[in-house]
């Protein structure tokens, strides 16, 4: 974890990180995670979520995209934003999920509430079915306590002193 504590955070954007590193941590295969908002802002990522403490855990994960957190909210939100722009032309209604694979990763977007994304960066022998499965889960734990007041907590978290 960076030094981006859980320290004066609300109970509920701790829960959502402690999800976040769930995730991270349970789901085979998967790289990194973001949460953004709908106006393109990283709100949660996997490189500030609370990681075990224990020095003998698994190996550290691959980074996301260029290793940073912040490149993998921007692919998520372009993704986002060009998924909402292809239903409208199409009269396809809302978005829910859009998968990219590619020859050494997939991407996973899934919408969660008002707008906000829950992007996932996975390996290329990921089980994406799983990998979705646990993202649904996170959406429904997530979404209903992704409430304005809780992204404005965590934007000004990730914009702490680290």
């Amino acid at each position: 974890m960076t030094a981006t504590g859980t320290f004066g955070l609300s109970s509920e954007a701790r829960n959502l990180q402690w999800l976040l590193g769930n995730l991270v941590e349970e789901v085979p295969g998967v790289r990194s995670v973001a949460v953004v908002s709908s106006d393109g802002l990283l709100l949660l990522s996997s490189d500030t979520a609370p990681k075990d403490a224990a020095a003998d855990g698994p190996a550290p994960r691959p980074q996301s995209p260029r290793g940073s957190s912040a490149d993998l909210a921007t692919i998520v939100s372009g993704i986002g934003s060009l998924t909402v722009g292809a239903a409208g032309l199409m009269d396809g209604g809302g978005v829910k999920q859009t998968m990219i694979t590619m020859e050494d990763c997939s991407v996973l977007v899934m919408s969660v509430s008002d707008g906000s994304l829950l992007g996932v960066h996975a390996a290329p022998d990921s089980d994406m079915s799983v990998v979705a499965y646990h993202m649904g889960l996170f959406v429904g734990r997530a979404g209903h306590v992704l409430t304005p007041e809780v992204r404005s907590e965590l934007r000004k978290s990730l914009e702490s002193p680290r």
